[in-house]
């Protein structure tokens, strides 16, 4: 499913510079059908309350499933967030949430990824549903 070469190291050597590396987001597998990344819960992820802020959520689900859509998609082909959303529905406040993306849809135009993320325990925190247009790499 994935482009062949496509690691672990190719994705977190993307991270540097970015918002992903100010959250501490890594990945940390790629399956056959499947991207999976962490992200800590800590001061950098938190809401005022001392929660993980849904906006760190969302950060992690698109990163996780914008990166397993551009692994699938044809040389010269690339993918563009159009949508995305995310029902948070447990609250973490520290330890390490781990988010799995997983393709619904991949079609020559868009593309639909669902990404799980889940506590230390394996308990859902959030859904999200991302949608993402293929385009023609510039």
């Amino acid at each position: 499913m994935f482009r062949p070469g496509s690691s672990v190291d190719t994705l977190n050597g993307l991270i540097a510079n970015t918002a992903m590396e100010v959250l501490g987001i890594r990945f940390t597998e790629l399956g056959t059908d499947y991207v999976r990344g962490t992200m800590p819960v800590d001061a950098r992820t938190h809401q005022p309350y001392g929660l993980l802020h849904g906006g760190a959520s969302v950060l992690l689900a698109e990163t996780l499933g914008s990166s397993a859509g551009g692994l699938s998609v044809p040389q010269g082909k690339g993918v563009v967030g159009i949508e995305i959303n995310a029902n948070h529905v447990r609250g973490v406040r520290e330890g390490l949430v781990t988010g799995t993306a997983r393709p619904l849809h991949l079609g020559g135009s868009t593309q639909v990824w669902e990404i799980r993320i889940e506590d230390d325990q394996g308990r859902l925190v959030c859904i999200s549903r991302l949608t993402l247009a293929v385009i023609a790499r510039p």
